[in-house]
């Protein structure tokens, strides 16, 4: 039984139309009437019914006529045929034009009941099939949808991949060739040409270094996801990726130290996507820093995470932007104007590892205060 079910009584006598209100109001049915074809008509055009019972003989034509209209306003609607005049020939009739059930009269509230009860049992069903099937067809397209996606970030992956490679070789022979100039092999050059030169090498030093984030970004995305991690030492990753920068950090002013990493610690990760990740962590802390400032690498030891964050005294990130941080090329607007050059793939490549290893990042961040960098690896 359904409290929330319509039902339209189509009949022409006033008794039929009473008692069977009378039956189903009682159990919860919505019931509404109709006492000829035409009436019956407007109605159906009008609103959709759960159920319909529905009188072969009306005055003013066939309820069987009926059908094709109760089927073009809602497939599922249940229509029971109800008579005084049954015959085989004229049930096998109704059903062929769409109808479910067919009662004779006169009958009972209980057959009434047992009727609509069989008949809105029916529609349930149908209603639920459908479902059912556009849940499949939601997920099969949810599949092709989701292959497609993988099959253009891995053509995306490897375009990128092949550029990146077909670029490398002209900048660096570029840069051979620039070096000769700058180094007065080929004579001499006035202040503005040397100036002019040098912003030259300053700008193919920007390409490359971007040249070679886009092949890191690419590398990292093409990694096999179910290949096994091993536990590799945090200690020394971190200092390998700190010896990188030594030049970096005097040349600034900025100290740079490590705090906590006296204990043995093994994390799950591959050895060079780890120093991937603190070289693209320290190289930001460092260039984003001002002037005398401090970079700290500080490991948390933990279970089930290790946690090691870099913290800087830097230009910090406006908050606005701190939930764009990590997406490709992105720099906050701050780090735009600075005038210090970045590619604004450091923190992407640092995610797409961390992902691979199922770690963890998190940036704490306020404009000129400084910048901390957590990353959780799993031990």
């Amino acid at each position: 039984m359904d409290a929330q079910a319509t039902i339209l009584i189509i009949d022409d006598e006033p008794g039929i139309r009473i008692g069977c209100r009378r039956a189903l109001e009682p159990a919860g049915y919505s019931v509404e009437e109709a006492g000829s074809f035409k009436q019956g008509k407007e109605k159906i055009v009008a609103k959709a019914y759960d159920l319909i019972l529905l009188d072969v003989m009306l005055p003013d034509g066939r309820g069987i006529d009926l059908l094709p209209e109760i089927a073009a306003r809602d497939p599922e609607t249940v229509t029971v045929i109800v008579t005084g005049y049954a015959t085989v020939e004229m049930a096998v009739n109704a059903i062929k034009h769409g109808a479910y059930d067919f009662i004779s009269k006169p009958f009972t509230s209980d057959l009434l009941l047992l009727a609509v009860q069989q008949g809105l049992e029916k529609r349930r069903f149908s209603l639920e099939a459908q479902r059912l099937k556009e849940v499949e067809r939601q997920t099969e397209e949810l599949a092709r949808q989701k292959a497609e996606a993988e099959r253009l970030g891995a053509f995306k992956a490897q375009f990128a991949l092949t550029v990146a490679h077909e670029l490398r070789a002209p900048i660096s022979g570029a840069q051979s060739l620039l070096r000769t100039l700058t180094n007065g092999l080929v004579g001499e050059f006035n202040e503005k040409q040397n100036t002019i030169l040098e912003r030259l090498e300053t700008r193919l030093d920007e390409l490359l270094a971007l040249v070679n984030d886009l092949l890191t970004l690419a590398g990292s995305k093409n990694l096999v996801e179910d290949a096994p991690l091993r536990k590799i030492p945090l200690q020394p990753a971190i200092q390998k990726a700190m010896a990188q920068f030594e030049a970096m950090a005097a040349e600034k002013s900025v100290g740079l130290q490590l705090v906590g990493a006296d204990l043995a610690i093994e994390v799950l990760a591959s050895e060079d996507g780890l120093v991937l990740i603190f070289t693209n962590l320290i190289n930001n802390a460092i260039k984003y820093s001002r002037e005398n400032g401090k970079v700290s690498i500080v490991v948390e030891p933990g279970d089930p995470f290790v946690q090691v964050s870099v913290q800087d005294e830097g230009i910090g990130i406006p908050q606005d932007a701190l939930q764009k941080i990590g997406q490709e090329f992105f720099r906050a607007p701050n780090a735009k104007h600075s005038g210090i050059a970045g590619t604004g793939l450091g923190l992407s490549i640092v995610q797409q590892y961390l992902s691979h290893f199922e770690g963890e990042l998190v940036v704490d961040s306020h404009e000129g205060q400084g910048t901390t960098v957590t990353v959780r690896l799993r031990v």
